[in-house]
């Protein structure tokens, strides 16, 4: 009798443990996202430097777990997430690389994605990981470009007024067939790889909400629409193949990385297989909005930052699939870097983005979630011009542009408030 009784425990005590670490999977029934069978619409961030955080060399895993529990306590429970860099020999690019050649990786750095993504878990957070970019902060494409002899990388950083020729430079990837070819072996290892905490393989772990094909993928021409069609469709249907448990997305910018016109994005987003659509949206860098003149041109931001926001909703309902505003940022006042300085204009911006999206989902429209530009947590900028040299603390802001640019720090918590409140009423 007390065997049985041991054993009922025991199996009892087993259950209870599986049931509270299931993780529920995140679908999509036509322009909603569903978490198991509840509607899941979410305000979450970019995190791109998670897993260099979760590294045991050259990251802070104490800072990371607070900061992924302190976005938690603020109803963040989705992340977008860089998978590692390519490359890493060059000054403004993010080093330690992933892979640091062609095929070769970083184990280290491998260990820390793992750590991150069972934190992750952990908490009940979701991750869209992105597996190449479309600048050259983190190599990507134009690092296979390099790798397979097309000559060294016009880093626009390096060379001043250079940003003409890495376009052009950028756009050979989509004829380049051994660069595209290592691409897919990278997307191959990645997402066959099995969790050295978890012992989930990622593509059965559903921490992961979306593959995504890599950041902001541009066609650059419009002569290069048929190539770059091709291409993207090859690297989709490709991942879609080796996973069939996740959702797949693109990470365009939307209109922006399709030579501004909105029937290039529908046109290049009709493969069924892209799950749901994305759009950024970047004020300062469209010239939108002046810091040195805030209070004029702030309005002009929203208007312009709506009307973008309703041509991308439109072709979503052409295409029947959600839409997520997945990167948008602004500075904080006269674009200073330092935390404590005023962020009373992206507040207001943040608070128009997570309206939209609030009233979308209130009436069933397919803009079902946002992603700000970025949590930079703990991190801060060490150097007056902003720079970022490897060993200084991360931030969101990537290595090209000054650190503390366009990150939400810990301690801004009026904008933390504004994430938390519009959270909690998305989840009522």
């Amino acid at each position: 009798m007390k065997n049985k009784f041991l054993k009922t425990l025991g199996l009892a005590l087993i259950l209870s443990t599986v049931a509270c670490q299931a993780q529920e999977r995140i679908t999509v029934k036509g322009t909603q996202f569903y978490k198991g069978d509840k509607p899941y619409a979410y305000i979450g961030t970019n995190y791109w430097y998670g897993s260099l955080l979760a590294s045991k060399k050259v990251g802070d895993r104490k800072r990371l777990l607070r900061e992924l529990d302190l976005m938690q306590q603020n109803g963040i429970d989705n992340l977008r997430v860089l998978v590692g860099a390519d490359g890493g020999k060059y000054d403004f690019t993010v080093r330690p690389a992933l892979q640091y050649e062609q095929g070769k990786y970083d184990e280290d750095l491998l260990d820390g994605l793992d750590f991150l993504m069972n934190e992750m878990r952990k908490r009940k957070m979701y991750a869209v990981l992105y597996l190449t970019n479309n600048w050259e902060w983190s190599g990507g494409m134009s690092q296979y470009l390099e790798w397979n002899g097309k000559g060294a990388i016009p880093v626009p950083n390096i060379a001043p007024n250079t940003w003409p020729q890495f376009m052009s430079y950028t756009e050979q990837f989509h004829s380049c067939e051994p660069c595209m070819e290592a691409l897919n072996n990278h997307v191959k290892f990645i997402i066959g790889r099995t969790n050295a905490y978890s012992k989930k393989k990622y593509n059965k772990d559903n921490t992961i909400m979306a593959w995504q094909v890599g950041n902001e993928p541009r066609l650059f021409t419009v002569e290069n629409e048929v190539k770059f069609t091709k291409w993207l469709n090859n690297i989709v249907d490709l991942i879609d193949s080796l996973d069939k448990n996740h959702l797949v997305s693109t990470g365009s910018e939307g209109k922006n990385s399709s030579n501004d016109s909105m029937e290039i994005f529908e046109r290049t987003h009709q493969n069924p297989n892209i799950d749901y659509l994305t759009m950024h949206i970047w004020p300062k860098n469209w010239n939108w909005f002046k810091a040195d003149n805030a209070e004029k041109t702030l309005p002009t931001t929203l208007e312009n930052a709506g009307k973008y926001i309703d041509d991308h909703i439109e072709v979503a309902n052409h295409l029947k699939r959600p839409i997520i505003i997945e990167e948008f940022g602004l500075p904080r006042e006269n674009e200073s870097l330092i935390e404590g300085t005023s962020v009373a204009n992206r507040d207001i911006f943040y608070n128009y983005i997570f309206n939209r999206v609030a009233e979308s989902v209130k009436n069933n429209g397919p803009l079902q979630a946002a992603n700000f530009w970025g949590f930079g947590g703990e991190g801060k900028a060490i150097n007056k011009d902003g720079k970022w040299n490897p060993g200084d603390p991360l931030t969101t802001d990537p290595p090209q542009e000054p650190q503390g640019l366009n990150s939400v720090f810990s301690s801004d918590k009026s904008t933390l408030e504004i994430v938390k409140k519009h959270n909690l009423q998305l989840k009522e």
